[in-house]
C-alpha cells in the first residue's frame, strides 16, 4: 500500500485524534561530551509518514486516565505521554480531567523518536483543547525538559538540531523522499552507544562545514546522500548482527544503507529513477527476517 501523508489533527465526535510522526536523521555529528553527561550534537531530522495515534478525550471525572495498545511501550505513569500531561496540567495550575489513550506503531529503541513525538504531539494536543492556554515559548521550554528531541517535533519537518538536540533551527527547504525503513527486532541501548563511543572531533568539523554549506547552496539531497551517522560504528560493533544486516540490505539495494539516531533501525532513501525497485528489494529484505515499510517524508 502506498504511504500517504495524514493530518496532524482530527476532531472526531468528542474527542481528538492526535498523529505523532517517527523522524529519521539525514545526517548526525557527535562532538565532545558536555559537563550535564550529554554529548554535543548536530543532526538533520526530517519527519516521516509513519504514526503514533493519541486520542484525548474530556473527562467527567477529575483524573488523568491513560492507557497504551499496539507495541510496547511504558505504562502509566512510566509512559512519557503520562508524564507530558501532568507537567502540562500543572504548568496550567488545574487538575486534569482527561482519558489518553497511545495507539503504539513506531517500535520503541529504534532512534526513531516515537517517545519524542508522542510527547511533542501530547503538547500541541492539550494546549489546543484548552484554548492555548500556554505560549510558544512556554511549550517550548516544556519540551527541552521532557527530552533532548522533543522540541523538534513541535515544528518541522525538517530542522537543524543542535546542543544536545534542544535547540532547534527549523530548514525552510523542501525535500520530498520515499525510503524504505527496516527495523529489525534488534535492541541497543543509547546510553551504551554513547558510552561507547570516541570522539573525532576532526571528522565532525569536516562534515559540519560541509553539511552547512549544503544547506546555504540548498542542497539537501546531498546531505542524505552523504548517510553520515557518527554513531553508526559504535553502534555496529556493540550489535554485529545489526552490522552484518546492513551488509546485506547494501548488497540487494547498491544504495547506502543509513542508521537512524543511536539505532536500530535503518533506512535507504530512493531516487525517482531506482524508486521502481522498491518493492522488489522490500520482499528480499523481508526474506532475511527484517520487518520493513516504505515511508515518505511528513509535510507537517
Amino acid at each position: 500500500m502506498k504511504p500517504i501523508v495524514l493530518p496532524q489533527f482530527e476532531f472526531s465526535n468528542d474527542s481528538l485524534l492526535a498523529r505523532a510522526p517517527a523522524k529519521i536523521n539525514l545526517s548526525l555529528l557527535i562532538a565532545d561530551k558536555r559537563p550535564d553527561g550529554y554529548h554535543n550534537l548536530e543532526t538533520i531530522m526530517a519527519k516521516i509518514a509513519f504514526y503514533d495515534e493519541l486520542r484525548f478525550e474530556m473527562s467527567k471525572k477529575e483524573e488523568l486516565e491513560f492507557t497504551c495498545d499496539g507495541l510496547w511501550s511504558p505504562e502509566g505513569k512510566d509512559n512519557l505521554v503520562y508524564k507530558t500531561a501532568e507537567l502540562f496540567y500543572k504548568t496550567i495550575d488545574k487538575k486534569p480531567s482527561i482519558k489518553i489513550k497511545l495507539t503504539k506503531n513506531i517500535p520503541a529503541g529504534s532512534g526513531l523518536g516515537g517517545a519524542s513525538s508522542d510527547a511533542a504531539t501530547t503538547l500541541l494536543a492539550l494546549n489546543k483543547l484548552h484554548n492555548k492556554k500556554l505560549s510558544e515559548k512556554l511549550i517550548y521550554e516544556l519540551s527541552a525538559e521532557l527530552g533532548s528531541d522533543v522540541s523538534f517535533f513541535l515544528n518541522g519537518p525538517l530542522a537543524l538540531c543542535t546542543g544536545r538536540g534542544e535547540k532547534v533551527e527549523k530548514i525552510d527547504k523542501k525535500l520530498s523522499f520515499t525510503a524504505l525503513l527496516l527495523l529489525p527486532d534488534i535492541n541497543i541501548s543509547t546510553k551504551r552507544v554513547y558510552e561507547t563511543y570516541s570522539v573525532d572531533m576532526a571528522f565532525f568539523e569536516e562534515m559540519q562545514a560541509k553539511i552547512r554549506e549544503y544547506i546555504l547552496r540548498d542542497k539537501m539531497d546531498l546531505i542524505r546522500k552523504m548517510c553520515v551517522n557518527m554513531l553508526a560504528k559504535t553502534c555496529f560493533a556493540l550489535d554485529n548482527r545489526l552490522a552484518l544486516l546492513q551488509v546485506k540490505i547494501k548488497e540487494i539495494t547498491r544504495l547506502p544503507v543509513c542508521l537512524s539516531g543511536s539505532g536500530s533501525a535503518l533506512f535507504v532513501v530512493y531516487d525517482e529513477e531506482n524508486c521502481r525497485e522498491i518493492e522488489y528489494h522490500r520482499r528480499e529484505i523481508k526474506s532475511l527476517g527484517c520487518n520493513n515499510i516504505i515511508i515518505i517524508s511528513n509535510e507537517w
